[in-house]
């Protein structure tokens, strides 16, 4: 007998659905069009790559770009850890917190480096929500498996 949280293997295929939802979207929208941004910033400011170097607001989109792939794998991580461990519904809804934070870190870092911290705090929320919800779901997994006693 296995316990009443336990899914069945059909149930653990609508995890794969959710999660694949939320990291194609990151992936294709939000980071297709972070990367068209940079793009747009270089021609305005006439910089042909591999500079990455100029006027102050071209290396602030650049760098928020950079900081926010720097940020992807963590993300991922974080994400399908939760997702196949704890909550697939809790971990799409936090994923989708992500992104939007992501949008408002890399909007307020073009415009000022202060502007940033918002979307900055909200991502590490956001990052540090789904890692203990990983690490809750992980310990809850290792103790059904090595000390569950059916009665």
């Amino acid at each position: 007998m296995k316990p009443a949280h336990r899914k069945s293997d059909m149930e653990r295929l609508g995890v794969f659905m959710e999660m694949s939802y939320i990291s194609a979207g990151d992936t294709s929208a939000n980071s297709r069009y972070l990367a068209r941004r940079v793009g747009w910033s270089r021609m305005a400011h006439k910089i042909l790559p591999p500079v990455v170097s100029g006027p102050p607001e071209f290396e602030r989109t650049f760098r928020a770009h950079q900081n926010c792939v720097e940020f992807y794998p963590l993300f991922l991580v974080s994400l399908w850890t939760c997702g196949m461990f704890f909550s697939e519904v809790l971990a799409a809804a936090t994923g989708l917190v992500y992104m939007a934070a992501r949008q408002l870190y890399f909007n307020g870092y073009t415009q000022s480096t202060k502007k940033r911290l918002p979307g900055f705090y909200l991502t590490l929320a956001a990052l540090l929500t789904l890692s203990v919800l990983a690490v809750v779901g992980i310990t809850r997994g290792l103790l059904d498996k090595y000390f569950y006693t059916p009665i």
